[in-house]
This record gives C-alpha cells, sequence and structure tokens, in this order.
C-alpha cells in the first residue's frame, strides 16, 4: 500500500459531501486520521455510527488542530463564520480549502481570517445528489466528476498540486479558473437549473385547477426530473442565490428574453424555429454523454440505479 498524503484531515461539516470525502479517504487510505466536525450532536452521533472517521466533534476549532488538510464543507453563507472559528488553531503549513458552490463570496469570508503560512485553496466539486446528510455520502461521487480550483495570486504551486492529487485520486478531473468566471459558468450549469426547477414545482404546487395527487400520481419524466432538482437541501441553495446573486440575475435575465423569444415562436406557429431549437437542444445533450458526465441508456440510468441487479 501507498502511504497516506495526510497525516491527518479535517473534514468541517458532514454532510453529503463530506461523508463522501470521508468514505473515499478511507477506502483510498488518503489519511492517517479523519477529524469530523459538524455543529449539530445528531448529526456527528450518526457521522460516528457511520464510523466516518476517528476523531469527532462539535467544536470545528478543536477537529482542525493539527491538521494537515481542512476542508469545509458547509453552506456557503457559514463559510466565514467557520473560517473566524477555526483560524486560531490552523497550522502554518496546512491546506485549507473548501467545496462551496459560489467561489467570490467564499473568498471574500475566508481570506481575511487565513492566518499567513496557512495555504488557503477555494475549490468545488462539481458533484452531488439532491440527498443530504451523512446517510447520503458514497466514495464514488466524485468519480470522473470535475474539480475546480480558483486559486489566489499567491497560492504555494505546491500546496495546489499536492491538494489536486488528493482529489485526483478522489477520482476527480482537475480545473482551474478565475472566481468570477467560475461563478458565472455554474450559474448557467447549475444555479439557473435548479432555480427554474424550484419554480416549476412551486408552481405545479400552487395550481388550483389540479391537485397535488394528480401531479404526483401523473408525473412525467420531465416534471419528475425537476423535482429531483427541487428536492436538494433549502439551506445549501438559499445560501447560493444569495452570494452569487449578480451571476445569477444576468443568467435570468438571459433565460427570460429566451424564453420570451420561445413563447412568440409558439404563438405564431413558427415551427422551423421551434425545430431548430430543439435540434441543437438536443446536440448539447449528446456533447455532455461524448464527454462522460451521463450515461445514454434508457430512463437516464434511473432504472439501473434505483434497481440494481440482485435487489
Amino acid at each position: 500500500m501507498t502511504s497516506p498524503m495526510f497525516e491527518k484531515i479535517a473534514l468541517v461539516g458532514i454532510g453529503l459531501i463530506g461523508s463522501s470525502l470521508a468514505r473515499v479517504i478511507r477506502r483510498e487510505g488518503l489519511a492517517r486520521h479523519v477529524a469530523i466536525a459538524t455543529r449539530s450532536p445528531t448529526t456527528l452521533a450518526r457521522a460516528k455510527e457511520l464510523g466516518l472517521g476517528e476523531s469527532y466533534n462539535t467544536d470545528a476549532k478543536e477537529a482542525v488542530r493539527d491538521a494537515d488538510l481542512i476542508i469545509v464543507s458547509v453552506p456557503v453563507g457559514s463559510s466565514g463564520e467557520v473560517a473566524q472559528e477555526i483560524a486560531p488553531a490552523l497550522k502554518k503549513g496546512a491546506i485549507l480549502t473548501d467545496v462551496g458552490s459560489t467561489k467570490a463570496s467564499v473568498i471574500a469570508q475566508m481570506q481575511p481570517y487565513v492566518p499567513d503560512g496557512v495555504h488557503f485553496i477555494p475549490g468545488h466539486p462539481l458533484a452531488g445528489t439532491e440527498k443530504s446528510g451523512p446517510d447520503a455520502g458514497f466514495a464514488e461521487l466524485f468519480e470522473n466528476r470535475w474539480c475546480i480550483f480558483t486559486p489566489l495570486p499567491d497560492t504555494d504551486p505546491a500546496a495546489l498540486e499536492k491538494l489536486s492529487e488528493f482529489w485526483r485520486r478522489c477520482g476527480s478531473n482537475i480545473d482551474t479558473m478565475d472566481p468570477q468566471h467560475h461563478d458565472m459558468t455554474l450559474a448557467i450549469v447549475s444555479h439557473l437549473p435548479h432555480i427554474i426547477a424550484y419554480n416549476i414545482v412551486g408552481t405545479a404546487d400552487d395550481l388550483q385547477s389540479v391537485t397535488k395527487s394528480e401531479v404526483i400520481k401523473y408525473s412525467a419524466s420531465g416534471f419528475r426530473d425537476f423535482t429531483r432538482l427541487a428536492a436538494s437541501d433549502p439551506t445549501m441553495w438559499r445560501d447560493v442565490c444569495l452570494h452569487n446573486k449578480d451571476a445569477i440575475l444576468e443568467m435570468l435575465a438571459r433565460f427570460s428574453e429566451d424564453l420570451a423569444s420561445l413563447q412568440r415562436a409558439i404563438r405564431w406557429g413558427d415551427g422551423e424555429k421551434l425545430f431548430d431549437l430543439f435540434t441543437r437542444t438536443r446536440a448539447v445533450r449528446r456533447s455532455i454523454i461524448e464527454a462522460g458526465q451521463d450515461i445514454d441508456v434508457p430512463d437516464f440510468g434511473r432504472q439501473a440505479v434505483e434497481h440494481p441487479k440482485g435487489s
């Protein structure tokens, strides 16, 4: 066996991402000691029952003490508060990173509290499901998914490479971006789809002429897939909207303009325009499959996932 990359890794937050990291760290032998911190005694007790780490603490400052790698996995609105809390216990030479879906805001919140000698490298693994909590994690979550770093101008190249190698061993592909570019990109590929999903499901829930039982009973695959996105953690997505609002509002404006154009095409019976749009968007789906970011099987692989052989 290869030696661990880190003596001690501290996971601050043990939801879907944190618990998945705990599992893959153990599977790959990436650390001798995994310290888990969460403010919820109930969540901490469950993480202990699952055996996700070697030590457990509701005090994040104690968890990060002597850690070589600290991964903050909390809603982005809490990033600054966590950074302030753990800063006095961070050792010189440690790598501090996060998994937040917004980067400019996280940097603004966390950077002022990072002590000299600590390598702060903001990160974002583009992986997840609609489920949350320590039971939701699984070691394969990051396989063939992208982890994006938004390093600061003075980031130490050796620390960045070590963190990159850690994520590669977790199964991820690696890329780097400017924080503002990251936030604009994620606004269209992640944040806007979730907002649209929340809105569509909310509209269905508000309909007076269609009962909730009918919405549930007759859900076609399109609406059903929207409900999956709309089932994501409310706290996390509230914070994403509040902390990436400029990029999200810009994408919402563009979407609204395109939606108005689509509305006109439907109203005026412009079949050629509708066909051209649907052909173009279908090609995007095929490109995603070719890039290995989804699978080309019936029902998007849902049956294989929900009803594996032998179950």
